[in-house]
């Protein structure tokens, strides 16, 4: 079970103060979901202050986390059999919405 201190929880409440919500994803029990819109990424502890992205940020299918993959030269976000092309579009708005989640946590000092 994935254990808070008091500083994780007020940067979680800064994230949802800032238009993220926080969300489960139970193969990744361990870690925080963090949502805006139709992108996600997973947040990991870093010490008793602070946290840091797991994995890479991507696109939500559903209500699953995607991969994203290159196939027959094409990017796409993955979950199963569903699937989204990566536009540039798409790309730009994931890359700002990383970039947003880390300006917030990195303001926390």
């Amino acid at each position: 079970m994935l254990e808070l201190t008091v500083k994780h929880v007020a940067a979680l409440h800064l994230l949802r103060e800032n238009h993220f919500e926080i969300v489960a994803f139970p193969m990744y029990a361990n870690h925080v979901g963090i949502r805006r819109g139709e992108y996600a990424l997973l947040l990991a502890t870093e010490d008793d202050a602070h946290f840091k992205i797991f994995g890479e940020p991507s696109m939500l299918l559903g209500e699953n986390i995607s991969v994203r993959v290159k196939r027959d030269g094409n990017q796409l976000f993955v979950w199963k059999k569903n699937q989204a092309q990566a536009t540039p579009a798409r790309l730009e708005a994931l890359s700002q919405f990383r970039a947003d989640v880390l300006g917030i946590l990195a303001g926390l000092g």
